[in-house]
């Protein structure tokens, strides 16, 4: 199939602008709980009419601040119940919101503020606003930085109380649909990043049909999500959005190491994560069960898992695996459900591919997995997996008032609402990416089956070319490659080379664990282990079950195992954890070329 696409279930959205959505559920339910905070142990939740007080009142402090409608404004912070506010109080002052990753470099930090015409920025923490104050010399644009964790809510609050009610409605009121409401910018593998002008328009409608869409998660009684991902990404933004428009309350954690924790306690019926944090998940659960002697037992019932969630593509589990499955649900996974809060049955995934074992492993033991596609130029939702039409190892199928077509060269390209405008000062990249008839070009590989499931394939623009003139898709080896608990990153190499070769780096938090079940020191480097005999033997048995999905020319023909991990920080991965392979491929130029000597 070439093309598919979904009729719209909502043709017009509720409210003109994404600001309107605060004042609506103010008037129609105003003592629905729409937000949770954690304060000390215990979570406090915010009405909403308590909400829309707050961001009228922090709206009137960027009016007296001197923002107007149309500028721009940056957000530097962790996930936390501000961000949102901040977002909000922005878009009902007329302003477009520009967020930052809160692990930005000074650099970075300085590219988004300048390239966007940034007036204002806000910032969680000192420490933000010293990131910010390094390079305040090279933004002439920008008159103020206010630190919101640090009484800066307040300080906002009270700078526009001789703001009147009627400004700021004013303000509200000059925003239609076609304003731009958010300069995105996007991860940048290569070169510096583009900012993607995304309206309310495509928000609005992009969202609307998502959540009528998922009754299960948005419209179900006693529904209720937990955010710890980051907020300067789309997909996060949109469900913020979508959490907004159906009053589903969100809770906010920012603090990684402490998210078990947090879904024991809050109790969400949905989360919103990406694959690696599943992989982590079943990885640390293998281990523990590795540990305690019951390594075998896990290894059935996660069998059985996936046998039954295959069943259910298939008629159905017959009696045997349904008494088997029984068995496990009591021993093993009622213990993974509650270790995601207990009463969550659906996740939304996105970034990378989740993986079909995976997918079904988790399926089977009643926790779906809805992976889903997109980018930041479609406001995130473009394809998704959705109860009732799964079929895992594909994205789904179209949301909504969308259109997928595969172009002749295999590349996705995407029409409907959720389009974005195009690139922030930069037509030409606009014009290159967004055909004069509206399809946007993905630059990613795809097909589409029978029934409209997209399955991505690869990246346009990291084929491999060998010298014998295969094309080799790297991200299909790399997936299953760091299935496998041990592996950290990877990245497939070859173009131009007579075969297909990795580098593989070793994950952080399974490397102690697995180093004490063989009997040696947990804290043994990464850096002592790249030549290690019986590391090596299990990177093989990953390679292994990697080359069994390719034919034997895309087969891992060799592979290096390197000292150290791919990390934001040291600058191989973006803040989406996308692999910037020209730096790699810089950095370890030594390494790749010793694979072929």
């Amino acid at each position: 199939m070439r093309e598919f696409s979904v009729p719209a279930l909502v043709e017009h959205p509720a409210a003109r602008n994404l600001a309107e959505l605060v004042t609506k559920n103010a008037d129609e339910a105003p003592d629905e709980q729409v937000f949770a905070r954690k304060v000390g142990e215990a979570w406090k939740y915010v009405t909403a009419a308590e909400f829309a007080a707050q961001v009228t009142a922090v709206a009137k402090g960027l009016h007296a601040a001197g923002v107007g409608v149309g500028d721009r404004v940056g957000l530097l912070s962790r996930t936390r119940y501000e961000w949102t506010l901040a977002d909000f109080a922005i878009w009902t002052a007329g302003a477009v919101t520009v967020p930052l990753y809160d692990t930005s470099s000074p650099d970075q930090v300085r590219w988004v503020l300048q390239d966007s015409g940034a007036v204002a920025c806000l910032v969680e923490t000192a420490e933000h606003a010293a990131t910010v104050e390094q390079v305040r010399s090279q933004l002439p644009e920008l008159r103020s930085v206010e630190v919101f964790a640090d009484g800066g809510v307040q300080r906002l609050s009270d700078a526009g109380r001789q703001v009147t009610n009627e400004q700021i409605e004013a303000r509200r009121g000059a925003v239609g649909l076609d304003a731009l409401a958010t300069v995105i910018y996007t991860s940048g593998t290569t070169g510096r990043p583009k900012g993607c002008e995304l309206t309310h328009g495509n928000f609005m409608l992009d969202v609307a049909n998502v959540t009528q869409g998922l009754p299960e998660l948005f419209l179900a009684p006693g529904r209720s999500t937990l955010m710890f991902l980051p907020l300067a990404h789309v997909l996060a933004r949109i469900l913020e959005i979508a959490c907004v428009m159906t009053r589903t309350p969100m809770g906010f954690t920012s603090e990684l190491a402490k998210v078990s924790d947090d879904l024991a306690t809050f109790q969400p019926t949905f989360v919103l994560a990406v694959p690696r944090v599943f992989e982590k998940v079943y990885n640390t659960a293998a281990h523990k069960a590795a540990a305690a002697g019951k390594g075998r037992i896990f290894t059935a019932a996660a069998d059985v898992a996936v046998a039954y969630s295959r069943a259910q593509d298939t008629g159905g589990p017959g009696l045997s695996l349904r008494a088997r499955h029984a068995v496990f649900d009591r021993l093993v996974y009622g213990k993974l459900r509650a270790a995601l809060g207990g009463r969550a049955r659906f996740a939304i995934s996105g970034g990378a591919p989740l993986g079909e074992r995976l997918g079904h492993f988790y399926r089977g033991l009643g926790f779906t997995v809805l992976e889903g596609y997109g980018l930041t130029e479609t406001t995130a939702a473009t394809t998704a997996n959705m109860p009732g039409r799964i079929r895992i190892g594909t994205v789904g199928q179209p949301i909504a008032g969308t259109a997928v077509r595969i172009a002749d060269d295999g590349e996705v390209l995407i029409a409907g609402p959720n389009i974005f405008r195009g690139y922030w000062r930069n037509p030409d990249a606009t014009t290159g990416t967004l055909s004069a008839d509206g399809w946007l070009h993905t630059g990613d590989l795809g097909e589409l089956d029978d029934e409209g499931f997209l399955r991505i394939t690869g990246r346009k623009k990291e084929i491999l070319v060998t010298s014998g003139g295969k094309n080799i898709a790297p991200a299909v080896l790399e997936d299953q490659l760091r299935a496998h608990p041990l592996v950290g990153q990877c990245m497939v190499v070859g173009d131009g080379k007579p075969y297909v070769a990795a580098l593989v780096t070793l994950d952080a938090e399974a490397l102690p664990r697995w180093l004490e079940q063989q009997g040696r020191p947990a804290d043994t480097p990464a850096a002592d282990l790249a030549e290690d005999p019986q590391i090596h033997t299990e990177i093989e048995t990953a390679v292994a079950e990697a080359n069994a999905t390719v034919s034997r020319p895309e087969a891992i023909k060799r592979f290096r195992v390197l000292p150290i991990d791919f990390t934001e920080e040291g600058g191989q991965l973006t803040p989406t954890m996308k692999l910037k392979r020209n730096v790699v491929m810089a950095e370890f130029a030594d390494e790749v070329d010793a694979l072929y000597s």
